[in-house]
């Protein structure tokens, strides 16, 4: 199994939104915003293939499916599509993907779905060939979201994924179609029925597997967010965020589990440490995977 790391579409965002509670004068330190307040964001996808003898996608990041003044209000860096292109550079096209998993629906994460926006035309779904996971309760989330997170979801995109026959709900730690390769966990300090999916390493004799790695999505969205107490202010439930993160990050710590970050500008890929006062923190920070083993990650 090789892995890649895929960059979809940039996006600026409100840095106080980004740090939730935490004053401007840390998260500076940080994240250097511009003129208007908002600092640099990747979306950031996953390739491994062959993962259970498929070719498996984790999240399609934002996409462009905004139309120009969306784009311009979301922070949409780039119009064209940039994770099409970022498959063509792996030597992919959407075509060939088997399984996307999908941690959740909010739109810098499922967005990469649809075609790009073109005037006049409605909403396109990609990816022809794939069965799209995610987990039933984030769908009923989706589905029928709170009003304090209605406009995280892309409205026409539940019943894209419905219509395609492709939709399939992990309940659990195991899906069927990825075996004994991945196992989920699930998260619902950022929205409810967020899931984790890890890419699991080899069992080093004591019946645990170790040397995996774990798609954070927005539980710990990029470096500054292992810091324990860092939350976002899109979070739904901080604390059981903070309670939440602070479990994977113990664990990953104890497993040797690489962080895979989608939001984080410059790095895919870390290693968990912690220093003698019991703050998390990354080192081994990879910047690129590119046709890399699970074992060389």
């Amino acid at each position: 199994m090789k892995l890649w790391s895929l960059l979809g579409n940039s996006q600026r965002l409100d840095g106080g939104a980004m740090f939730g509670n935490a004053p401007r004068a840390l998260w500076t330190r940080w994240a250097e915003p511009d003129a208007l307040n908002r600092i640099p964001l990747a979306t950031r996808a996953l390739l491994a293939s062959p993962l259970n003898g498929r070719t498996v996608l984790f999240e399609t990041g934002i996409g462009a499916f905004f139309d120009p003044a969306s784009r311009d209000r979301y922070g949409v860096v780039e119009a064209r599509h940039v994770l099409l292109d970022s498959l063509a550079d792996a030597g992919f096209s959407h075509e060939d993907i088997d399984v996307v998993v999908l941690s959740h629906l909010h739109f810098d994460h499922a967005g990469g779905l649809l075609a790009a926006w073109h005037e006049g035309r409605t909403p396109e779904l990609l990816f022809p060939n794939a069965t799209f996971l995610t987990s039933r309760p984030h769908w009923a989330r989706a589905t029928a979201p709170h009003a304090r997170d209605r406009a995280s979801f892309i409205p026409e995109l539940p019943g894209l994924l419905e219509a395609s026959g492709r939709l399939q709900f992990v309940d659990g730690e195991r899906s069927p179609l990825l075996g004994d390769a991945v196992r989920f966990r699930y998260s619902d300090g950022h929205t409810p029925g967020m899931m984790l999916a890890e890419i699991l390493g080899a069992d080093r004799g004591d019946g645990t597997p170790h040397g995996g790695i774990v798609f954070c999505a927005d539980l710990v969205p990029a470096r500054p967010w292992v810091h324990v107490p860092i939350t976002m202010g899109y979070d739904r439930y901080p604390e059981l965020l903070i309670d939440e993160k602070d479990a994977l990050l113990a664990d990953a710590l104890a497993r040797d589990v690489r962080l895979f970050f989608t939001h984080d500008p410059g790095i895919a890929l870390a290693r968990v440490v912690r220093d003698a006062r019991g703050r998390y923190a990354t080192d081994h920070e990879v910047e690129v995977l590119s046709a890399r083993a699970l074992g060389d990650a």
